[in-house]
């Protein structure tokens, strides 16, 4: 649990960062990575289950109907209400029982601490998507990036399975870790689809 949490709380001060940087309001049509999202659909994404579903599910709560289909992007303060969600729902998961037995994630149930590697996943690569959609870096320790990679090796079958993936992209000669995470998943780690 303990190096999970730190790679989750150092994943949610980093797309705090992130958030913080997309110009305000954003160009909401903007191009991403992610096929079919432009940036208005990857952020209130990115907002919802790495905000709110972070701390829902340390929480065994569903996440509010109310949220599922709300536009984030529209508050001008979106960014700080994004930070200080994400910090809330890290310090949910501070608890030690938030990591232990199941957790119901929609789709059956799964061991908290692999439902919160998905999650910590979730924020590093989207929070990747985001940077780079809006000119900037994600940036994570050699630890983290490695957390990353593992996990993404883990769940890279299962997220193609349900087109949560891409097909593998091609990482560059002497790939970081994180680049090789971000190549697992489908992503180009050269992208940048800058506004």
């Amino acid at each position: 649990m303990k190096n999970a949490y730190t790679h989750m709380d150092e994943c949610a001060t980093e797309a705090a960062r992130v958030a913080r940087g997309v110009d305000v309001p954003p160009p909401v049509t903007a191009p991403t990575v992610c096929e079919g999202w432009d940036l208005r659909e990857l952020i209130n994404h990115w907002v919802l289950h790495t905000g709110h579903g972070l701390e829902c599910r340390a929480r065994r709560t569903p996440v509010p109907d109310e949220l599922t289909g709300r536009d984030f992007v529209a508050d001008a303060d979106w960014a700080e209400r994004y930070a200080a969600q994400i910090e809330r729902a890290v310090a949910a998961w501070s608890d030690p029982a938030a990591w232990e037995g199941e957790i119901d994630t929609g789709n059956g149930s799964s061991p908290a601490a692999d439902t919160a590697a998905m999650l910590v996943m979730e924020t590093a690569l989207h929070g990747w998507d985001v940077a780079r959609a809006t000119g900037q870096e994600f940036r994570l320790s050699g630890p983290a990036a490695a957390f990353l990679l593992e996990t993404v090796e883990g769940y890279a079958a299962l997220y193609r399975r349900y087109e949560g993936f891409a097909g593998e992209a091609r990482a560059p000669e002497a790939a970081s870790d994180f680049e090789r995470a971000l190549a697992l998943s489908g992503r180009d780690p050269r992208w940048s689809g800058t506004v």
